[in-house]
C-alpha cells in the first residue's frame, strides 16, 4: 500500500526550493561581480596610482577602499539579482540611520579621513618631505588616512590629524628639484659695496652645492643704523634640510673669512649712553655736605 506524503512536507518543499534558488542566484551574482572587480577594476585603479607616482605605503589604504567598494557593490547587486527587495529596503533604512548616528559621533574622524584622501590625491607632500605648518616643522615619516606622523628636527615625533594639514597653509620647501635661499650680509658704511658684492658672488660660485644656473644675485636692500645690508639669493639642487643648513653655513663662513682678509667690517650695533646720575639722601654722602 503506497504511503502518501505528509501535507506539511508538500508545503515546505516549494518554500525551501525557492529560498535555495534565491541563495544560489545571490552567490552567483556576488561571485561574478566580485571577480570582475578584482580582475578589471583593481588593476585599473593600481595603474592610476602608479601613474601618480605614489609609493607602496601610500597605495595600501586606497587599495583597501577599492576592495571594500567592490565587495559592497557585489553584495548590493547580488541582493537585487536574487530578489531580496524587501531586505534591501530594510537594510538601506538601517544603514541610513546608522550612518547619521555615526556621522554625528565621529565628525572629527570623518573629517580627518576625508583630509587624508585629499592628501593622497593632491600630494601636497610625500613621505620623507620636509614640511612646515603653523609653528611646526619636520620630515614626514608616515601618512595614513587619519593622521600624519612627522619627525621634528629635535627628533620628536608629532602625530598630526590630517585636517590640521589641509585646513591651513603647508610649506613644502623640497617639493621641487631646487630651492632658493637668501642671506643678509651687513657691511660698514665706510666699506666698498662693489668689493663686498664681488666677494659674495665669488664665494657662491665657488661652492659646489650652489647652482650656477640660476646664478647668485646680490642686492642692496637695507640701510640700517650701523650697517649696509647686502642680500644674497642663491639656489641649491635636490634640497633637504640638512643640505640647506650645511650649504648656507659653509657659504656664510667663507664670505666672512674673505671679508676679514679684505678688511671689510661686519658691524654690530653700538649704543652710547649720555646723561648724569644724581644720588641724594644716601648716608654715605650726608657727611660731605
Amino acid at each position: 500500500m503506497p504511503v502518501e506524503p505528509l501535507p506539511f512536507i508538500e508545503d515546505l518543499v516549494p518554500q525551501y526550493a525557492g529560498a535555495i534558488t534565491q541563495f544560489l542566484y545571490f552567490v552567483a551574482a556576488f561571485a561574478a561581480i566580485y571577480l570582475v572587480g578584482k580582475a578589471v577594476v583593481r588593476p585599473l585603479f593600481d595603474r592610476v596610482l602608479r601613474r601618480r607616482d605614489l609609493d607602496s605605503h601610500a597605495r595600501k589604504p586606497l587599495q583597501r577602499l577599492v576592495n571594500f567598494a567592490i565587495v559592497f557593490v557585489a553584495i548590493s547587486v547580488a541582493f537585487g539579482f536574487a530578489g531580496y527587495g524587501n531586505f534591501l529596503t530594510s537594510l538601506a533604512t538601517i544603514a541610513a540611520a546608522a550612518t547619521l548616528a555615526v556621522g554625528f559621533a565621529m565628525q572629527d574622524v570623518i573629517q580627518n579621513f576625508v583630509a587624508g584622501v585629499f592628501i593622497y590625491t593632491d600630494e601636497p607632500f610625500r613621505v620623507d618631505d620636509w614640511i612646515e605648518w603653523d609653528d611646526n616643522a619636520g620630515v614626514v615619516e608616515d601618512i595614513s588616512l587619519r593622521v600624519t606622523r612627522v619627525r621634528t628636527f629635535d627628533n620628536e615625533l608629532l602625530t598630526v590629524p590630517n585636517s590640521n594639514l589641509t585646513d591651513g597653509v603647508i610649506k613644502n620647501p623640497v617639493a621641487k628639484d631646487k630651492l632658493r635661499q637668501q642671506f643678509l650680509f651687513g657691511i660698514g658704511y665706510d666699506d666698498d659695496i662693489d668689493e663686498a658684492t664681488e666677494i659674495i658672488v665669488e664665494e657662491a660660485e665657488a661652492h659646489e652645492n650652489i647652482l650656477d644656473d640660476p646664478g647668485v644675485t646680490v642686492r642692496l636692500t637695507e640701510l640700517g643704523d650701523s650697517y649696509v645690508g647686502l642680500k644674497s639669493r642663491f639656489w641649491i639642487a635636490n634640497p633637504s634640510r640638512s643640505d640647506f643648513v650645511k650649504t648656507r653655513s659653509e657659504y656664510v663662513q667663507s664670505v666672512k673669512e674673505r671679508f676679514d682678509e679684505a678688511g671689510i667690517d661686519i658691524p654690530y650695533p653700538i649704543r652710547t649712553l649720555n646723561g648724569e646720575v644724581e644720588i641724594s639722601g644716601s648716608p654715605a654722602t650726608d657727611h660731605l655736605e
